[in-house]
């Protein structure tokens, strides 16, 4: 079976993982495909394909004769899609030898347009996969999961030699919590690559040093017609605080390994508001001190505002994986090599991946690597084999 095939039939499953159930995983749906790729790869020759407790996916290929000594390779990828959009009947369509202009989806009005995807006219005659525009199509990850049972299949048809593979598809990545229970020991490699989202050809090993911050704000209500000199609006402290920030240094006016400051929600009244943030940055020394303005900030509403309450909890989320990976730079060495590789035996043959290339960049979210490398070394390694069609 091709990988695209798979996909098509992965992205049908109802994955969508949701936050703050406090159960793993947090939706009784991913297990439906946790169960479905067990079985397909028992089906396929991985004989100790299993679903662990929490969820988990877990295989492995054995070496072949001669490669026992090779170091164990594990492969990972996650099962769940985000909360942000459905997940629910996904109806994939196929677009053959996509023509480089705008893509208009059948359902709900919407169109996939050049102007906004700019990189859609570079994969003019190729082949796309989207959603019918009602619903996300949740290549995010199960793309990297049909890579990864496709180059499983190839290994176990073909015979090629190699050294120990293990597998694993996670849940709940989407809410930051796909390596909680992330069995490393049992998995059994020290080392693993990631497949999961990005261009072809790019191959990253840095991730975002990530912190939650809430600030929650307790104001003084009065009756309106009586609030001089008293009343403190909490809502209004609130904008205050997210004044005393950069403004530049948000997502929308940042890219590559700039940091950033994000107010993802602010709810409350006059009496009480609450304001959330989540900050990144990939210089851990820049990280900490974007934790101590924030502290700074509390410091001076606190003094400014007495007869109010400002209270400020932070917490690190996860910090970046490169500190993990300095020490193993071949598994990067390793992978550019056969990524190159790969695209010259394609450039050779009928296939041809046009303006290709084969790049390392710093990844502007979280990877699984950041969390388990304390025990397992991550890279992720995104898209760098695959056929050459973009998913949506």
């Amino acid at each position: 079976m091709r990988a695209y095939e798979r996909l098509m039939n992965y992205v049908k499953v109802h994955t969508t993982s949701q936050d703050g159930t406090g159960r793993t995983p947090t939706t009784e749906r991913q297990l439906d495909l946790a169960r479905m790729l067990a079985e397909e790869m028992r089906a396929m020759g991985i004989a100790d394909a299993r679903v662990d407790g929490f969820g988990y996916v877990y295989g492995s290929l054995p070496a072949t004769p001669g490669c026992e000594k090779s170091p164990a390779i594990g492969w990972i990828a996650h099962m769940d899609t985000a909360q942000a959009f459905s997940g629910e009947n996904v109806k994939p369509i196929l677009h053959e030898n996509y023509d480089g202009g705008d893509v208009a989806l059948p359902q709900c009005g919407r169109v996939l347009k050049t102007s906004e995807f700019p990189f859609l006219k570079e994969l003019k005659g190729k082949t796309l996969i989207t959603a019918d525009g009602s619903t996300l199509l949740g290549a995010d990850d199960k793309a990297g999961i049909a890579e990864i049972l496709t180059a499983c299949e190839q290994l176990l048809q073909s015979g090629a030699p190699h050294g120990p593979v293990k597998i694993a598809f996670t849940p709940d990545e989407e809410v930051g919590e796909g390596a909680d229970h992330f069995d490393v020991p049992g998995f059994g490699a020290a080392y693993a690559y990631t497949m999961d989202g990005g261009e072809v050809g790019e191959i990253s090993y840095e991730n975002f040093n990530a912190a939650s911050a809430v600030f929650r704000i307790t104001g003084v209500s009065v009756h309106p017609g009586s609030a001089k000199d008293t009343m403190v609006n909490a809502l209004k402290l609130a904008c205050e605080i997210d004044g005393m920030l950069p403004p530049r240094e948000v997502p929308e006016h940042t890219e590559g390994r700039e940091g950033f400051f994000h107010m993802d929600a602010l709810s409350g009244d006059t009496a009480a508001a609450r304001l959330e943030y989540i900050v990144r940055d990939h210089d851990r020394e820049k990280f900490e001190a974007r934790k101590e303005l924030l502290r700074g900030v509390e410091k001076a509403m606190t003094e400014k505002y007495p007869t109010a309450r400002v209270e400020l909890a932070l917490k690190d989320s996860y910090y970046n994986m490169l500190e993990q990976i300095r020490p193993c730079m071949h598994l990067i060495d390793n992978a550019r090599r056969r990524a190159y590789s790969g695209l010259r035996r394609r450039r050779a043959g009928v296939q041809t991946v046009r303006g290709c290339r084969i790049w390392v960049c710093p990844v502007r979210t979280w990877e699984p690597g950041a969390i388990t490398s304390t025990g397992l070394t991550s890279v992720s390694q995104q898209k760098v084999w695959t056929r050459p069609w973009r998913s949506f």
